[in-house]
């Protein structure tokens, strides 16, 4: 039995992210992500002009004429959240916590995915696999990835996006778009994610809370690390801390943006103070442009 409260909140979630997806983006999802490739469409006799590496060599003996195959671009999609539900993300100090900002951006995609008659899967992760369910189509499944992501509760555990990353790779067996949704505050997964975006389109999607941009001065506090449990005293009223806290926080985040940009991997950061719609808008024109 579904609790209503959550019931609720998966309503909540289906009518923004449906007239988010209508009103914000209609007709762009389509455009910017790759397909699988290439499929087979038909045999057909050659005309003058076509690409002689075309030519059917088995149909051309039997009939005497030369023919060539014929392909079209892949339209359909396959689509993958790989969501990082680990403790850290158990944290927001304004409008949600960063766990609830990841499922309500997934579902933002899931719709769009559904809308395009494409397959979504999922694949919940910390330190180790917490659950996978494969692609399908249709909005009843959406939902259910939905509810998932909403309803998933664990005890507090670490973040191992390597693992997840070599997960992906064996599970998913055609090309796919990954997008990989964690807070990374994890390192050593560079080349994993390299080998990945060379057989999928991953796209990294960085969550931050506002604290942990900039910290306020709001005097003396105990910070506890949600993973590992441990906890320190610190004078935020400290000016010389917060310009180190931010100097810190500002260096790692553009070392998280190299990594992404060598593997060759687009990012949209969100932040839980901030809506992330024109960031998600502005990501689909520049994939538009370029491609």
């Amino acid at each position: 039995m579904i609790p209503a409260d959550l019931i609720k909140r998966i309503r909540e979630i289906q009518i923004y992210t449906s007239r988010a997806v209508n009103a914000s983006f209609a007709g762009q999802y389509e455009s910017v992500f790759k397909g699988r490739g290439m499929q087979f469409d038909e045999v057909r006799e050659y005309l003058p002009g076509d690409d002689i590496r075309a030519i059917d060599w088995n149909v051309t003996a039997r009939t005497g004429k030369p023919f060539i195959k014929r392909f079209v671009e892949e339209r359909e999609l396959t689509v993958l959240f790989a969501v990082d539900l680990s403790a850290s993300g158990e944290f927001g100090t304004v409008r949600k916590l960063k766990n609830e900002l990841a499922a309500e951006f997934c579902a933002v995609l899931a719709f769009a995915a559904a809308k395009n008659n494409d397959k979504v899967g999922l694949l919940i992760f910390t330190d180790r696999i917490e659950l996978f369910i494969p692609p399908k189509k249709g909005s009843r499944h959406v939902l259910r990835l939905i509810r998932e992501l909403l309803a998933f509760k664990m005890p507090k555990r670490r973040t191992d996006i390597p693992l997840a990353l070599d997960y992906v790779a064996k599970v998913m067996r055609k090309r796919a778009t990954v997008f990989v949704v964690s807070d990374f505050l994890e390192t050593g997964f560079k080349k994993p994610l390299s080998l990945l975006n060379k057989r999928h389109d991953v796209i990294a999607v960085p969550v931050r809370d506002r604290v942990e941009i900039a910290m306020p001065s709001v005097g003396l506090i105990e910070v506890q690390d949600a993973e590992t449990g441990q906890i320190m005293l610190v004078d935020t009223s400290s000016r010389r801390f917060r310009s180190q806290y931010g100097d810190h926080s500002s260096r790692r985040f553009n070392e998280l943006k190299s990594t992404f940009r060598s593997s060759n991997v687009d990012f949209i950061p969100l932040a839980t103070d901030k809506p992330y719609m024109n960031d998600l808008i502005q990501f689909f024109h520049m994939r538009h442009r370029r491609r």
